[in-house]
């Protein structure tokens, strides 16, 4: 069995990534595949933190299009978080993989309140943390959120793990056939050719902080294991090369 190469890693996941080709809402097979990865990463015994969208349900950047306050508009996007974490905590739980969501947004019902140290402590009894509701303010994306919670709890890498894309390309290689896939770059790289990767808040916590960021497609079942264990696939952002 290899040896990972990160003893603890926080997992970005799209809420897109939990629809499947529906594009919308929940695919029950989805999750329980993402489900299964996780469990491989965890029993290679690497700490895991989960951080994942809510797109599937509701985007804050939508409602605000359509007229709504934005803050509102992002709220609701922080409650879809806390949807797909619960999902994603039950298929975990359902694998016999101790889990915890901890929210940005106190719903004590139904999740912890965010705490950093309780957060650490869960992650070093090899329970997985799934961290809701973004960071708990408006403005601020999940991207953020897990370029902030990376930070917070001394993870070693950032695994984005993408449902339509295998890396970070120059163009959208959906519509534009000479878009150049990347295998390295830097965070700089990334601000100034304004790649699509991550906002410029997420990417500057990144650098400022040394914390590289791994984005390739989750579509190909054992990526996250393969980030881990740091084979080289999609492309990896560091502060330098």
């Amino acid at each position: 069995m290899s040896v990972p190469q990160f003893k603890r890693v926080v997992i970005k996941l799209s809420g897109e990534a939990l629809a499947g080709e529906a594009g919308f809402g929940l695919s029950p097979q989805i999750i329980k595949s993402v489900a299964e990865e996780i469990k491989d990463v965890v029993n290679l015994g690497v700490e895991v933190a989960v951080v994942v969208g809510g797109g599937n349900i509701w985007r804050g950047k939508v409602g605000s299009e359509m007229g709504m306050d934005r803050a509102s508009a992002d709220y609701m996007g922080m409650l879809a978080t806390v949807m797909n974490s619960l999902a994603l905590q039950d298929a975990l739980e359902k694998l016999e993989i101790q889990t915890r969501v901890q929210s940005s947004i106190v719903m004590t019902q139904v999740a912890e309140p965010y705490i950093r140290r309780k957060a650490v402590r869960h992650l070093e009894k090899k329970r997985v943390v799934i961290f809701a509701a973004g960071t708990g303010n408006p403005f601020f994306s999940t991207d953020t959120t897990a370029a902030l919670r990376a930070a917070e709890i001394e993870a070693e890498a950032i695994l984005m793990a993408k449902n339509n894309v295998d890396g970070v390309y120059s163009a959208d290689p959906k519509t534009d056939p000479t878009a150049v896939k990347y295998d390295e770059l830097t965070y700089l790289d990334v601000i100034q050719k304004g790649l699509q990767v991550m906002d410029s808040t997420a990417s500057t916590l990144c650098m400022d902080n040394d914390i590289p960021l791994i984005v390739f497609s989750i579509m190909d079942k054992g990526n996250i294991k393969r980030a881990v264990q740091g084979d080289k696939i999609g492309t990896i952002v560091r502060r330098s090369l």
